[in-house]
């Protein structure tokens, strides 16, 4: 079955501030809504359809409640003190169907269960989403949602609304995910196979000192790195475990980096 990139979820204690410094860099965000049985809120910055979601707590005495969602799990064991990016969202157009195919390889699934925000003018949105668990996995794995919507009506739902816009910064892509990880072949394989990923040749990144592979994924390829002595890959698992890291955009007609809220966004 076809599987797609969906959003990178980045850890921030204030949203709204998240998407404005998108929007002074030259990327295009808005704000987002609340996810009122959550306890959470977010702004969003879209390339197409793939996009990153900057999820705050809005209510963390409720968020403390959640019991079934991992990612909101996740959220309040880290902020307010560790705002970074926190894992990725893959998105099927047959959610139950994903689901009994993840199990049957045997991993644990929390889910399908529905989710749904409301947006600041009351309208609500809604998805079914579930999570898989791997004990042996530093490495969130990452969440699979199905929206109410065909690929075809949200683009043009949301180009109507305006989330979809075009970016000052250019014509801008999100072309990979790169994550820090200890253990880079059973990353790759791990995650190709339960997403029936195709797997690149492993190659030295001198930039980052590290050996890396990709998985090819239709709206943002995942770059997984292993560090082989000093650099930024060493430090973020020294920091901060096994995560994703980096995001890398094309597109760009001034090439930057941006460093944001314990995330980076390399534009070129």
């Amino acid at each position: 079955m076809e599987f797609a990139f969906d959003h990178l979820v980045h850890f921030v204690n204030d949203p709204k501030r998240a998407a404005q410094l998108m929007r002074e860099s030259g990327l295009h965000a808005v704000e987002g809504g609340r996810h009122t049985q959550w306890g959470s809120y977010n702004s969003l910055c879209y390339f197409d359809l793939s996009y990153i979601e900057f999820l705050g707590l809005d209510n963390p005495g409720l968020a403390k409640q959640v019991a079934d969602n991992d990612l909101i799990r996740q959220a309040t064991r880290e902020l307010p003190a560790r705002e970074g990016l926190a894992r990725i969202a893959i998105r099927t157009g047959n959610i139950d169907e994903a689901a009994e195919r993840i199990r049957v390889l045997g991993f644990r699934v929390t889910g399908p269960f529905p989710g749904s925000r409301t947006r600041d003018d009351g309208t609500v949105i809604n998805w079914s989403m579930f999570f898989i668990r791997d004990e042996g996995s530093e490495l969130p794995l990452p969440f699979v949602i199905q929206w109410g919507q065909s690929d075809q009506e949200r683009r043009k739902d949301l180009e109507q609304r305006g989330v979809i816009r075009a970016h000052r910064l250019g014509q801008i892509s999100l072309n990979q995910v790169a994550f820090a990880v200890r253990d880079l072949e059973r990353t790759v394989q791990t995650w190709g196979r339960l997403f029936e990923l195709e797997q690149g040749e492993a190659f030295f990144d001198p930039t980052m000192n590290a050996e890396c592979r990709i998985l090819k994924l239709r709206g943002g390829d995942l770059l997984f790195c292993r560090p082989v002595g000093e650099g930024v890959v060493s430090q973020v698992l020294h920091a901060a475990g096994e995560r994703p890291f980096l995001v890398q955009l094309t597109g760009a007609a001034n090439s930057q980096t941006l460093n944001l809220f314990g995330g980076m966004y390399q534009c070129t």
